[in-house]
């Protein structure tokens, strides 16, 4: 139990650093006043499983405010954003609810949290870019860990980084990071090939069900995020992503099995690596490295990712490895040569851009 407790106090650390001041008292009142007073409780206290990995405070959280959303609990809502309630109305108003929606809080809590956070988008085109720039081909684009494949749309958005602007000026998705220190390279042209992304529980985001359950992740106190969402969501209904439901490894070796020339394959992800098993992290490394290995300027392969360069980091890093076919300075056993593009707040709140041409 008191593992449990820990695990919502240290979500709750991490709501305030990731500016949902709402979400974090949330958290700190569940690991207060969660008791096995209802099935709900019992559940999340007995959890049997990792509840870190298994990110459980963050799926009841999402289940509550699934309840807001659709105005199924009135006295919940009148408790959440945007009333400034006290802990005192939270704590009573989420114990009547989970006595009042007990099974549909269970039924939530077996689903893992799955967001697409639109913003990543915003640390992703400065490489795709970079990627453009210096191939001077168009992209094939490969996502793993696509979610809804909201970012595989991210040609359809708008972006402004200090006084620099990219995109789509119709565009309902309007993304505008802080930029520290230099604002990241946007010159070139980038034209995309094709585009694919996969997930082991893809959402589709023509499903009504599955779009508000994508909404529930979004912390309740982020409107603009929300906002941001629903935009892409919008976009989205127009130009549906090409998903499939498949492992990632497998989805990177068939998709390298059919790259052809003239394009560039770009595997791309985002907050997504450390939870894939050793194993398909090391499948997937292997299927680039061989399919690196056989690149030529014709045919180049690129790797684009948005990861912690450790387990728990204060940000992610944009990282891009290139085959090229061509050996140079910093080339490695297989071909390949990694940069370190930018580092980059987790929801794409900042970015700062570190490479040097």
């Amino acid at each position: 139990m008191d593992e449990i407790r820990a695990h919502f106090l240290a979500q709750a650390k991490a709501c305030d650093g990731l500016g949902s001041p709402f979400t974090a008292r949330l958290c700190r009142i569940l690991a207060q006043h969660l008791d096995a007073s209802t099935r709900t409780g019992r559940t999340v206290l007995g959890w049997p499983g990792d509840v870190r990995a298994d990110a459980v405070s963050l799926r009841l959280c999402g289940g509550l405010h699934q309840l807001v959303l659709t105005g199924a609990d009135a006295e919940l809502a009148a408790v959440y954003p945007p009333h400034d309630a006290g802990d005192d109305e939270i704590a009573t108003a989420v114990a009547g609810t989970m006595r009042r929606f007990d099974d549909r809080l269970v039924a939530g809590l077996a689903s893992a949290p799955q967001t697409n956070e639109i913003a990543r988008s915003a640390m992703l085109l400065p490489g795709l870019l970079t990627i453009a720039r210096e191939s001077g081909l168009p992209l094939d684009l490969c996502e793993i860990g696509a979610s809804a494949g909201l970012n595989l749309l991210f040609d359809r958005f708008h972006y402004r980084y200090a006084d620099a602007e990219w995109g789509d000026l119709d565009s309902p998705v309007r993304l505008a990071p802080e930029v520290r220190g230099t604002v990241p390279p946007l010159a070139g042209t980038l034209t995309v090939r094709s585009r694919a992304g996969c997930d082991i529980a893809p959402i589709d985001s023509g499903d009504p069900i599955a779009r508000l359950r994508l909404r529930s992740y979004v912390w309740a106190d982020q409107a603009a995020r929300l906002a941001r969402l629903d935009a892409a969501l919008a976009i989205a209904a127009q130009f549906p992503p090409q998903l499939v439901k498949a492992d990632a490894a497998d989805f990177v070796a068939q998709a390298l099995a059919g790259r052809t020339a003239g394009g560039s394959f770009v595997l791309g992800h985002s907050i997504m690596w450390q939870y894939l098993p050793d194993a398909a992290r090391a499948a997937i490394t292997a299927h680039m490295e061989e399919a690196g290995a056989a690149a030529t300027p014709a045919a180049p392969v690129f790797w684009l990712r948005m990861e912690p360069l450790s387990s728990g980091g204060p940000f992610a890093t944009l990282s891009l490895t290139q085959w090229s076919g061509i050996r140079g300075p910093g080339t490695s056993r297989q071909g390949g040569v990694t940069r370190r593009l930018a580092r980059c707040d987790y929801h794409g709140r900042w970015i700062e851009w570190i490479d040097q041409p």
